[in-house]
């Protein structure tokens, strides 16, 4: 199969087309035809070492942990899905060889959902690992109903997510962003407020009693800013910043859930979850995606196109 992967780390560039062999179908898993994968920050950290003290990693390593696709076969006892159905998921493993940047992918049933009905190949790639990144960061601090919520970087990835999540929750959620993102903020049902100097204050303004909790998607001063508004620090969630757990909140690490993709499809087919997509590139181009992503200038999710996907775009 064609791939994109790397025979050691590096950057962007040690990232080269490969064919190498299929990968294995163990039990419990099912080989997925990739039609998409997500791009995401952590695939460069990963190949340039940044995990190698938390995972054990195999060259040559296939980066991407966000993909959508078909079942194409099953392995041993996998009956939970059948040839011919369309998935997505967040296929982070216990070690890093065989990623979604490939044309086929061996995935545990337990990471697998069904592909939400309403999106397109490149927003379900898009959703996995952002969508459950905002659901389980929300759900360490039980924010729900009722609740005022401070989301920071809520023009983000990850933040435009837990945006939506939060207000089909009936949460009130203020979201920190540069004034350009504040009209796309209202639309997604926050009141915004511009991050800098002086956060504190126009929180406090917004919610003169402080907030319920809040979400930080971005480290450093947002943390410190939250402490300062919060009414209780153990309902901080951070997953840039471990300062959080050490004041008495919570540092997230994402965990693959099939169950929970399950609940983010649903409120992507009720029409209460947007999935941003700013450019689908071919995966030939994958350096040229993580290039990009690292400027940090993309508005909503970068994505490869394999499969049919890819040869429907090269047609049209």
């Amino acid at each position: 199969m064609k791939a994109m992967a790397l025979p050691g780390y590096g950057g962007p560039d040690a990232l080269v087309p490969m064919e190498l062999a299929e990968p294995k179908v163990g039990p419990g898993e099912v080989l997925v035809r990739v039609e998409a994968a997500g791009v995401n920050p952590v695939d460069w950290k990963m190949s340039g070492g940044g995990l190698d003290p938390l995972m054990v990693t195999h060259f040559p390593l296939i980066p991407g942990w966000d993909v959508a696709g078909v079942v194409e076969r099953n392995g041993l006892d996998s009956p939970e899905f059948t040839p011919g159905d369309e998935v997505f998921a967040y296929i982070r493993k216990d070690s890093a060889e065989c990623g979604g940047y490939a044309e086929r992918v061996a995935v545990p049933v337990r990471m697998l959902a069904r592909k939400p009905r309403t999106l397109g190949w490149a927003e379900a790639a898009g959703l996995p690992l952002a969508g459950l990144t905002a659901l389980q960061s929300a759900d360490r601090v039980r924010a729900g109903a009722g609740d005022t919520v401070l989301v920071h970087a809520a023009a983000g990835g990850v933040g435009s997510l837990a945006t939506q999540i939060l207000v089909a929750r009936g949460a009130r959620v203020l979201g920190t962003a540069s004034p350009a993102n504040h009209d796309f903020l209202r639309g997604l049902g926050a009141e915004p407020v511009a991050y800098g100097p002086g956060l504190a204050d126009r929180v406090r303004a917004l919610a003169p009693d402080g907030v319920d909790a809040a979400l930080d998607y971005v480290g450093g001063e947002s943390v410190d800013v939250s402490l300062e508004v919060l009414r209780s620090p153990e309902r901080l969630a951070s997953i840039a910043d471990p300062r959080a757990a050490e004041a008495g909140g919570h540092y997230v690490w994402v965990r693959p859930d099939g169950a929970a993709l399950s609940g983010l499809a649903e409120l992507a087919d009720a029409g209460r979850l947007t999935v941003f997509v700013d450019r689908v590139l071919p995966l030939a181009e994958a350096s040229e995606a993580w290039r990009l992503g690292a400027r940090g200038h993309t508005r909503g999710k970068l994505v490869l196109a394999v499969g049919d996907l890819a040869r429907a775009a090269e047609a049209g």
